[in-house]
């Protein structure tokens, strides 16, 4: 019987913190479930005298990774440092030195999760990573567990808060963009340097992790086609609205078959559309399998403690594999070759605002383009532009293909009649208006 469970944490931080105060206040609950006492031996900080919002004994500080990775009494690392190449050598060690890993590092697992899923099975390991896809919601352990005998179709959702923050606040304010970023960046939902958020790359790497486990397929990070939202502007809003729709960063992962396609990009979702009505700084994952029909997924996706009690979630998990000895069983290669759509299988209908001539037979001209390719609109929008000899037309699609879809853009470009492409998004759903 393990008379206790000792924990090296790496990183003390806004989840590290959360992470100490969870087991220190959930000591019955954690005994409950495991039988035994959890301790956090030492933890890993880059300044030894820093004030924190948790109390530490001090002597459970060092600033030496090797006191946690060598020392044979530490059964867990919990990973919440962040940070990418460093980061992997600490985990492969603590891997091959025989303790489990748990972290929230979903820039790691995104491009190393393969490698170091295979060492730690190799060393009869755990490595689990609830925590770092949506913070808080457990979407990786529906999909491992809670669907695992569904054959999973598509998934889509917000993934990033702080991008659903900004374009709640722009779609429901009227702000700019560079204003609302502002005020993300002192509430502290965005970085001060924020390219990963508002570019998509955080949820395209979110996106990789989900649809390699949701498929059971190995989907890389170049996969994914991302597009940010540091170009949506208020007129795409206003027109969004007029129309019946919300705009959302999605991620978007479909399979067709064998076939399979994953995005991240600003989408139109119908006001109807259970995501449209997911603001601020919260996250939701829609699951489509063949069996249960549609699941939703919904909470805080960032913060402190959401993020930590994933964090411990699997913490608890690790700790009962070790009374069952069943640690380094539960990581599954996937099932499937990698086996990613062409352009020509995959559908959607568009958003597309345009300048043109305010001349005769400038939309004739438009409408032609598209209905050589078999394009029709579903709605229009026409407007002439003040103080120019300009007219403002805004359409929205039927369905149509990619491919069919940029070789109308790229054919667009030629037409005398075009003064600029102002915007083109991805639309889901039927709206109403």
């Amino acid at each position: 019987m393990v008379k206790k469970i000792s924990i090296g944490l790496l990183g003390l931080g806004t989840v590290g913190s959360g992470v100490v105060k969870i087991i220190e206040n959930h000591q019955d609950k954690l005994m409950h479930q495991v039988g035994c006492p959890v301790e956090v031996k030492r933890i890993l900080v880059n300044d030894l005298e820093k004030e924190r919002n948790v109390e530490v004994d001090a002597t459970k500080l060092t600033k030496n990774v090797e006191e946690i990775l060598h020392d044979p009494e530490i059964d867990v690392v919990i990973e919440v440092m962040g940070g990418i190449e460093e980061t992997r050598d600490y985990v492969l060690t603590a891997l091959r030195n025989n303790k489990h890993v748990v972290t929230a590092n979903k820039d790691l697992m995104a491009l190393y999760g393969s490698e170091l899923l295979t060492v730690a099975s190799e060393s009869n390991c755990d490595l689990f990573y609830e925590a770092s896809v949506a913070g808080g919601i457990p979407i990786l352990r529906g999909l491992v567990e809670g669907l695992s005998s569904d054959r999973i179709t598509k998934m889509m959702g917000i993934v990033n808060g702080t991008t659903n923050f900004i374009l709640t606040k722009m779609s429901k304010e009227g702000r700019a963009y560079d204003n609302v970023l502002a005020e993300a960046q002192e509430l502290g939902y965005a970085e001060s340097d924020p390219t990963a958020d508002v570019e998509g790359l955080d949820a395209a790497r979110k996106m990789t992790i989900l649809s390699t486990l949701g498929f059971s397929m190995k989907i890389d990070l170049d996969d994914v086609r991302v597009k940010g939202i540091s170009s949506v502007t208020e007129e795409d809003l206003r027109y969004s609205k007029q129309l019946g729709y919300t705009m959302k960063l999605i991620g978007y992962a479909h399979r067709d078959g064998e076939e399979v396609e994953v995005s991240v990009q600003p989408t139109l979702l119908a006001d109807t559309h259970p995501l449209a009505a997911v603001n601020d700084e919260y996250n939701a994952v829609y699951v489509y399998g063949e069996a249960v029909g549609e699941t939703m997924f919904y909470g805080p996706g960032a913060g402190s403690l959401p993020t930590a009690t994933a964090v411990v979630s699997d913490l608890v998990g690790v700790m009962k594999n070790m009374r069952l000895g069943v640690n380094g069983k539960s990581a599954v290669a996937p099932q499937f070759p990698k086996q990613l759509k062409n352009e020509d299988k995959m559908f959607s209908k568009y958003f597309l605002r345009i300048h043109v001539k305010d001349q005769v037979g400038a939309f004739a001209d438009l409408t032609t383009l598209f209905s050589n390719y078999g394009v029709s609109f579903e709605k229009i929008i026409q407007l002439p532009v003040k103080n120019s000899d300009l007219a403002e037309i805004v359409v929205v699609t039927h369905q149509a293909s990619l491919k069919d879809y940029e070789t109308i853009m790229e054919e667009l470009r030629g037409l005398k009649i075009l003064d600029s492409i102002k915007s083109s998004y991805r639309v889901e759903g039927e709206a109403l208006a």
